[in-house]
């Protein structure tokens, strides 16, 4: 007897149809698995068939089966094969009834007591099916509220292979999952509220306009300013994910099995800090199976670099793509896998390697040889993709003793929450959903200048040899501030604020 039943792939972030067929006929007792599978696949064999005895199934032992996952010529891994694996088998043995089961969607990873394990990627294999016109989908317990963010599917929550098997046979009922996607906003996690950071007005500032529209932000300055520490501050004045964000930001942690087990749908702005050892592959993504890199992770959220000359040149330097083009694309022989990539990048540096360079109270111990060699580390291409340079000096003894606090995280948020608002109204787009998203296009329709503000960026042009890259950035800086300011245009005083940001704080 021939079974087929439906399951899936996850290539990349993009889910294909797996279609696994299972024939039991006559011939030596044997199991001939094909398809291209990998180690885990292969091994799911052996999982299966103690899970169908250890269920108080009947393994179909005196049968030649053959096992087919097609298509044949795409390779398949992981262990979530073993639960449609089982399915057929069963079928394919007159245990389980055959109606339906090609048009659906099975996956789980089977323990030889028969029940159902976590797998990843369980979120755009919901989308898959959601597009293919399935209907139902079988996924392990623990990973059904996540499928269930899809909606027109019937997601069925599975805890062991014999609740599945009862319910196909009529005995058992399984109710399928709903999941209200229009969850209540969450609040920020406790972080460091900017009432606690004492001085770096200017700072906080500048971080605040890079908040709200979207830009790449430098902090440079001696050990102990509080580059840090602005920086760890920042999840606590971002602005809320859109339900569309949330689930661009949750298929990448799927796919990454990264998502928390309570916490089927992402609702924060990712914050990733990766170590300065990362490799290429770590950060950008890679892998002989590609897998999402931290600058990934950190999509529709902020990857901070610290210590950023620390980082490997050739690290940095593949950075310079997924800045521009906002995706990342891995190419490898089995085929291209492309990333989302739309974060805000974070940096922090000392000016030097003993970190005192140009500092008023400590005499810096560097040659000036060994200064320049520290700051070529970061390549003028890659600074030219960073929109706002900023100082960041020693804090004096009486701003830290002081006793008044600054201004708190929730009324820095709130500014930026309506600044993001006015941006999307006028830009009108899920892929346009702040100003560091502008292309050539939008910025000439919607960062124009008065005629004395076109004087001014003419001098600045001149005067600090800006590229056009440059130029385009700081329109789309001064488009922010001007939102900050509920500006419908960009005043002299908005666009000199952003070229201030322009000055290069690495030149020795």
């Amino acid at each position: 007897m021939l079974a087929k039943i439906g399951s899936a792939a996850v290539l990349g972030l993009e889910a294909q149809p797996i279609e696994v067929e299972v024939d039991a006929g006559r011939g030596m007792a044997s199991l001939t698995l094909v398809g291209l599978p990998d180690a885990a696949v292969r091994e799911s064999s052996e999982r299966m068939r103690a899970a169908i005895r250890n269920s108080g199934l009947n393994f179909p032992g005196n049968q030649r089966l053959t096992i087919n996952l097609a298509p044949a010529d795409l390779r398949k891994e992981g262990p979530a094969y073993d639960l449609p694996i089982a399915l057929g088998v069963l079928a394919a043995s007159g245990q389980v009834p055959l109606d339906g089961l090609a048009e659906t969607v099975v996956m789980g990873e089977l323990s030889l007591d028969g029940s159902l394990r976590h797998v990843r990627g369980v979120l755009p294999v919901a989308d898959m099916a959601r597009h293919n016109g399935t209907a139902t989908l079988y996924v392990p317990a623990c990973d059904a509220a996540e499928a269930a963010l899809i909606p027109d599917i019937e997601v069925y929550p599975v805890s062991t292979l014999s609740e599945l098997v009862a319910h196909l046979q009529g005995i058992y009922t399984l109710e399928p999952v709903k999941v209200d996607q229009l969850l209540a906003p969450v609040d920020p996690p406790p972080v460091v509220d900017f009432a606690e950071i004492q001085g770096q007005e200017h700072a906080k500032r500048a971080l605040e306009v890079a908040c709200a529209g979207g830009h790449n932000i430098m902090f440079i300055g001696p050990p102990g300013a509080g580059k840090t520490l602005m920086a760890r501050a920042v999840p606590g004045i971002l602005p809320a994910l859109s339900l569309e964000e949330a689930l661009e930001v949750s298929r990448v942690y799927s796919v990454c099995d990264m998502l928390p087990a309570d916490t089927p749908l992402i609702q924060q702005r990712p914050f990733r800090a990766p170590h300065h050892t990362i490799s290429n592959a770590g950060l950008v993504g890679g892998g002989n199976w590609p897998r999402p890199g931290e600058i990934s992770l950190a999509h529709r959220g902020v990857l901070f670099l610290d210590e950023m000359p620390e980082f490997s040149g050739k690290v940095l330097e593949v950075m310079r793509q997924p800045m521009e083009d906002k995706v990342v694309t891995i190419s490898r022989a089995m085929g291209s896998f492309t990333f989302p990539a739309n974060f805000m990048l974070i940096a922090a540096l000392n000016p030097c390697p003993c970190g005192h360079y140009g500092d008023p109270e400590r005499a810096c111990t560097c040659a000036m040889g060994m200064i320049q060699r520290y700051r070529k580390r970061i390549s003028g291409p890659l600074l030219d993709r960073i929109d706002i340079h900023i100082e960041v000096p020693r804090v004096p003894f009486d701003k830290l003793a002081r006793a008044t606090r600054g201004e708190p995280s929730a009324s820095i948020r709130a500014r930026i929450e309506a600044a993001r608002q006015r941006q999307r109204a006028r830009l009108g787009g899920p892929t346009l959903a702040c100003n560091a998203d502008m292309g050539p296009a939008e910025i000439r329709a919607h960062c124009a200048l008065g005629e004395d503000a076109q004087v001014l960026l003419r001098a600045a042009m001149r005067q600090m040899h800006l590229s056009a890259r440059a130029y385009h950035r700081v329109l789309k800086v001064s488009r922010t501030i001007a939102d900050l300011a509920d500006a419908e245009e960009i005043q002299t005083h908005h666009l000199a604020e952003a070229l201030q940001y322009r000055s290069r704080v690495l030149e020795v």
